[in-house]
């Protein structure tokens, strides 16, 4: 039996195509690569059972999170069924559905008869659709898995091919085909008559990220702040005008309702021109932040689109210097235990010689911002004496609450070089404890700036120490790591020598 042509055993069930209402999509995203979709279906249904067929859906609609429902509650929607069929008919798909018959195959101008044995054709797995993974359609593919089973074999003249003899031509379309993704429902009503229904599902394909370029004079550290959303669509759906909501946050599973969106009060970005409204408001939503397009937004499938969501001038960082002197070989170190560390004489003794650039932003009202900023890329660029702008540096930032302080690192300075040496080393098992000397020096090349360098030592060997001599004080910045804080003016260069003993 025909699972798609059921109207002949059913009593009193129709067949209706359930068009799209003009009601614009409702569409919340997630930096997790998947999104929740809201659409309004258009229905006109007699009492009883109805088949009910929707096609304007994604391609990678997750089956399981489908909820049809009457937003009014004035009618009751019962589904009996629910079928979803995201592959669309392809060449490969009707080859399969064509084995065993014979047709045409076109070659140049020659038209020649073959049966098809095996088309080759493997199908399309709708259940790999899972949150954060874009599986694309495989229309028209011919995989290749083990044993040859992805290899057509076609009958020409009594002879086997393992391949086909010319473009393929089909007579008609099977009954048991779609043209676009398919949502198919057997749907119990306990009254008749035109309605609006709300689908909501789940679906991949579908992704945002956040964008921040920061721009800087050409001497003075503050800077001039724009940030923007990207989406990107590959769902296999364009969605015309619609609510875009972007949610952040590492969320594991969650289910909106929309009506729990409006008990926190919205946030306008600063920046915004006086008497406009900013492109896109922010609110706490749960333990995540929601980021709200205060305007429609078509996106069209295939497309990346990007929207500023925050501009914000004179905003103040701080420049900082840090040099970290270990150099280690993560790979040879990995899975060392802290007795390992303790008994290898040479961990921790070669030397980076690089001096890193940072940048320190506090998320702050009284500093223009103080605003949630969701993860993303952080650009640096600032201003020549010719007026061009050049790039200074990138990196990524986290999820970052307001009041927070983002420290962002932006490369490596030229003109500041450090070297780290090992001049001592003493360990006695047999009393528990190890000795060990360092010295650090810092150069500033600069001709007229005067820089701090943060020296950062891991005390690594064992969680108990006690720095015993030094020649600069230094800050316990945790338990296991030393500050010390260096003025360098131009041309200058100092050292620093430091013992420290460990006891266990």
């Amino acid at each position: 039996m025909n699972r798609w042509n059921l109207t002949g055993c059913l009593v009193g069930a129709i067949f209706l195509m359930a068009a799209q209402a003009p009601a614009a999509p409702s569409v919340t995203i997630y930096n997790q690569n998947f999104a929740v979709v809201r659409d309004q279906l258009a229905l006109d249904l007699k009492k009883g059972v109805n088949e009910i067929s929707a096609t304007d859906i994604t391609a990678h609609l997750e089956p399981n999170s489908v909820v049809l429902r009457d937003p009014d509650g004035k009618r009751s929607l019962r589904i009996l069924e629910q079928d979803y069929r995201a592959e669309p008919i392809s060449e490969g798909l009707l080859l399969s559905l064509y084995e065993g018959k014979e047709i045409t195959f076109l070659r140049d101008t020659n038209a020649i008869l073959g049966k098809i044995i095996r088309s080759g054709y493997v199908p399309h797995s709708s259940g790999m659709q899972r949150y954060g993974q874009d599986y694309r359609m495989m229309q028209g593919a011919y995989a290749s898995p083990q044993n040859g089973g992805g290899q057509p074999i076609i009958e020409v003249d009594h002879q086997l091919r393992f391949s086909l003899p010319g473009q393929p031509q089909f007579p008609s379309l099977p009954d048991d085909t779609i043209l676009k993704p398919t949502l198919h429902w057997l749907l119990e009503t306990d009254q008749g008559g035109k309605s609006k229904a709300e689908l909501s599902y789940v679906t991949g394909g579908m992704a945002w990220a956040a964008d921040y370029n920061l721009v800087s004079p050409e001497l003075d550290d503050r800077m001039d702040i724009v940030g923007w959303v990207t989406m990107d669509n590959q769902s296999g759906k364009t969605f015309a005008n619609a609510r875009i909501k972007l949610m952040a946050g590492d969320v594991n599973k969650i289910q909106p309702d929309g009506a729990a969106y409006d008990r926190s009060e919205y946030l306008g970005f600063s920046g915004a021109a006086r008497g406009m409204q900013p492109p896109v408001s922010e609110k706490a939503f749960d333990d995540y932040h929601l980021y709200v397009l205060n305007r429609p937004v078509t996106l069209h499938d295939r497309e990346t689109k990007q929207v500023e969501f925050i501009r914000a001038a004179n905003v103040k960082s701080d420049r900082i210097y840090v040099y970290d002197g270990v150099m280690l070989d993560r790979n040879r170190y990995r899975g060392y235990a802290l007795e390992n560390i303790r008994q290898d004489r040479d961990y921790g003794t070669k030397c980076n010689p690089k001096v890193w650039v940072m940048r320190e932003i506090k998320n702050s009202e009284s500093n223009r911002l103080g605003i949630p900023l969701p993860a993303g890329r952080v650009r640096f660029y600032r201003q020549d004496t010719d007026g061009q702008l050049e790039f200074t540096g990138e990196n990524t930032i986290d999820h970052t609450p307001k009041d927070e302080t983002l420290r962002i690192y932006t490369g490596n300075a030229f003109d500041i070089s450090g070297s780290r040496k090992r001049t001592d080393f003493k360990i006695d098992n047999s009393h528990s404890w190890c000795d060990e000397s360092f010295e650090i020096k810092l150069q500033n090349h600069k001709e007229k700036e005067t820089v701090e360098v943060r020296v950062v030592e891991h005390l690594y060997r064992w969680t108990n120490w006690t720095i015993t001599e030094k020649t600069n004080t230094f800050l316990k910045t945790d338990s296991q790591t030393a500050e010390f804080r260096l003025q360098l003016k131009p041309g200058e260069e100092q050292t620093i020598t430091y013992t420290v003993h460990y006891s266990w």
